[in-house]
């Protein structure tokens, strides 16, 4: 626990990108029907349980044209 403590300052900016990564590609997800791979679930499952890699995979691969 102390170990999580001290290395907090360096941690938090990497947990509030994954969240801002993972709210805009599901959103983006969920608005959009075009995909250049995959479908909606895939996708959102991508999103959510691959941490930073899923949405990064999405907005390079995944998102269609608008």
């Amino acid at each position: 626990m102390e170990n999580l403590m001290e290395n907090l300052p360096l941690l938090l900016p990497i947990i509030i990108l994954n969240l801002i990564l993972v709210i805009t590609a599901l959103i983006h997800i969920i608005k959009h029907p075009n995909y250049k791979v995959g479908n909606k679930a895939i996708w959102i499952l991508l999103v959510l349980f691959i941490s930073i890699i899923g949405p990064i995979l999405y907005f390079t691969i995944g998102r269609g044209d608008e």
